[in-house]
């Protein structure tokens, strides 16, 4: 009988060596690979930030370090992009592009908010001589009423306000002189499109015209209007004492900045993130409120300087007296209006 006998094949020792040298190179190659691969899937956060605030202004220095802090602070997670003077569209654009997320934060007064929630535009100076001074604007805003405004502007118009920045008190700019109540008789001023502005300044005897915040320097060149009202930063800016050289310092209006941020957007962040888009806005916009407040003088100053003729208001208790109404008339509204413009108006003396 034959046998067959079955031989077992031996493996090539060089090239078993080959084999084994070239696995351990592609796993060797291929781990640092993985590790990229996993750090560049992490989630990217685009903020664009637009705003009609003139450059060089405090509030617009204040958002290009918010930015800059996003960026660096968030290790590139938040994209955070800044487009300061109307660049992205108006003022009323901007504040619809914030509800919509067509953007995701900008700057506001809250009484923009006058048609969805009227009491959120009572703490945004509506109807006019309701804070008294700064401490009383702080008294507000920097406390338990501010954040319960912010949660009003999250419920009610899907926006939260993570700050509050300023711009200060408002004053009149004009082409003729105002001293007095009677001064203001026909006076067409430019006002923003909104019905609590027009009523303020109807009720002083002036023709409020409502127009888009940008077009305010060429309304001017052409007679459309005769004066606007806005801060002194603002008038500097925008250089529209170069069509109206009068300067009435009336502090009719303080106009806080709610700094918004789309809520759905801030509530797709991971929750780091969330408190990162918190904390630095209200740290970078302190600072802002500072910051206004050292410099506004100066930039009076620097407006005198340029041809500006500086005027106070011989009567502007007659001022106070013929808005008084408009009190009782914004918190016709609602309960919760009047129940707001009386905390307000009661908070400088608490």
């Amino acid at each position: 009988m034959i046998r067959h006998q079955t031989h077992a094949v031996r493996p090539n020792r060089r090239a078993m060596l080959k084999l084994t040298g070239a696995a351990v190179m592609a796993t060797a190659l291929t781990l640092p690979l993985i590790g990229l691969g996993t750090a560049q899937a992490q989630d990217t956060y685009t903020f664009r930030i637009a705003h009609n605030e003139a450059i060089g202004s405090p509030i617009t220095e204040a958002f290009e370090t918010w930015t800059q802090r996003l960026n660096a602070e968030s290790g590139g997670r938040i994209e955070a992009q800044h487009f300061p003077a109307g660049q992205l569209g108006s003022y009323t654009q901007l504040i619809e592009g914030s509800r919509m997320g067509t953007i995701q934060g900008t700057a506001g007064g809250p009484d923009t908010e006058e048609a969805v929630a009227p009491e959120i535009a009572a703490a945004g100076g509506a109807p006019g001589f309701i804070y008294s001074s700064d401490v009383h604007v702080d008294s507000v805003l920097q406390g338990e009423l501010g954040e319960e405004i912010s949660q009003i502007a999250r419920d009610k118009t899907g926006v939260e306000f993570v700050a509050y920045g300023e711009v200060g008190f408002r004053h009149l700019l004009s082409k003729r002189p105002v001293e007095t109540l009677e001064d203001l008789k026909g006076l067409k001023i430019r006002v923003p499109e909104l019905k609590v502005w027009v009523d303020f300044w109807s009720k002083l005897g002036a023709n409020p015209t409502p127009l888009p915040y940008a077009e305010q320097y060429s309304a001017l060149s052409t007679g459309v209007i005769d004066a606007l009202e806005a801060d002194v930063f603002s008038i500097l800016g925008f250089k529209w004492y170069e069509q109206a050289e009068n300067l009435t310092l009336t502090y009719h209006w303080f106009l806080p900045k709610a700094i918004r941020v789309n809520a759905q957007w801030l509530d797709s962040l991971p929750p780091d993130l969330q408190e990162l888009v918190r904390t630095t806005a209200k740290e970078v916009f302190a600072e802002q409120r500072a910051t206004n407040r050292a410099n506004a003088a100066a930039a009076l100053e620097q407006l005198k300087e340029l041809g500006v003729k500086v005027h106070e208001p011989k009567d502007i208790e007659k001022w106070e007296a013929a808005t008084e109404p408009l009190f009782e008339e914004f918190g016709a509204k609602g309960p919760e209006v009047e129940e707001m413009i009386s905390k307000i108006r009661n908070s400088q003396d608490s």
